[in-house]
């Protein structure tokens, strides 16, 4: 029998056989009081060596637009409304505009999962219990404030293009084959302390299809995330909403790669990303930047990450 654990706005189910759920991987390699993960791997060196990667002034948007219509997993939503217009103001006759937003900001639309987001059984990352730490006003421990910016070199891996594919199929397993054969293809090396991009093809179904789009998803399994672990990474991100494989291939498993990079390792796990440009220009190494909302106590932040080469 599966136990469900609803955790920051995810649905983890725990198989009893789960690898990702087996031996000790607390306190992490940062130490027990750690609370950024992998982000400690952004050094000054990783800042300069992303910074040197830009030789063209070409800056690429990678955040989908938040509106109406975009799609949105399970019962998540999303919604901007402009009050009553205010004013006037003074002899000069002022007006404004404010703006109200509503929704599951920090895990909606393109959005970087942050390390208080799931689970293993009770233990978050670096061992920390849920019960402990998780409050109706928001995480004492693990908030996505605690990330800091993330200036980086970024790497993007086609595999649609690896495998001869403008869309990979939902429910397509990336595996380390796919991933090393496109990093040979593209003549790319991953380094340690790199943002990891995934390109799918998924995201042209992005507001077109979303019944589609969320149904399933074409990503990694855990033997291509443990390749990436090995790699020491900061960050995968997708082209997708899950950046993992949906359905996993295993039937008794739910998202075991979330558990796999975030939980066990500290690695962030940034979905919905817009990588269709970057692929059609074969940028494959870039400046990757990205300063998380400082949302305290948020699962995560929104926002608008940047390709700059």
């Amino acid at each position: 029998m599966r136990r469900m654990i609803v955790v920051g706005f995810a649905i983890i189910a725990l198989g009893s056989g789960s690898s990702v759920a087996q031996d000790n991987w607390y306190p992490s390699r940062w130490g027990a009081q750690d609370q950024r993960g992998a982000a400690n791997r952004i050094t000054a060196s990783k800042v300069l060596e992303a910074k040197n990667l830009i030789t063209r002034g070409q800056t690429y948007q990678l955040g989908r637009i938040y509106e109406p219509g975009m799609s949105l997993f399970g019962t998540r939503h999303y919604s901007l409304r402009i009050p009553q217009v205010s004013g006037p103001f003074g002899t000069n006759q002022l007006y404004y505009y404010e703006d109200i937003i509503s929704g599951e900001l920090g895990q909606a639309g393109t959005h970087l999962d942050g390390l208080g987001h799931v689970s293993i059984r009770d233990r978050f990352y670096n061992g920390n219990r849920g019960d402990d730490f998780a409050k109706a006003e928001g995480l004492t421990k693990l908030g996505i404030e605690n990330v800091g910016a993330l200036v980086t070199r970024g790497v993007l891996i086609d595999v649609a293009a690896y495998k001869g594919q403008a869309m990979l199929a939902g429910g397509y397993e990336i595996t380390r084959a796919d991933i090393e054969g496109a990093l040979k293809r593209q003549n790319v090396t991953i380094r340690p302390g790199d943002a990891v991009l995934i390109h799918t093809g998924w995201g042209a179904l992005w507001r077109k299809n979303n019944a589609k789009y969320a149904e399933k998803a074409p990503g990694i399994g855990v033997a291509a995330g443990q390749y990436l672990v090995d790699r020491e990474i900061v960050l995968a991100a997708a082209d997708t909403w899950a950046v993992e494989v949906v359905p996993n291939p295993d039937a008794s498993l739910s998202f075991p790669v979330h558990q796999l990079l975030i939980t066990r390792n500290g690695i962030y796990v940034f979905e919905n990303l817009a990588t269709e440009e970057l692929a059609r220009d074969k940028a494959y190494e870039f400046a990757f930047i990205f300063a998380p909302l400082r949302l305290k106590g948020a699962t995560g932040s929104p926002g608008n990450p940047l390709a700059i080469r």
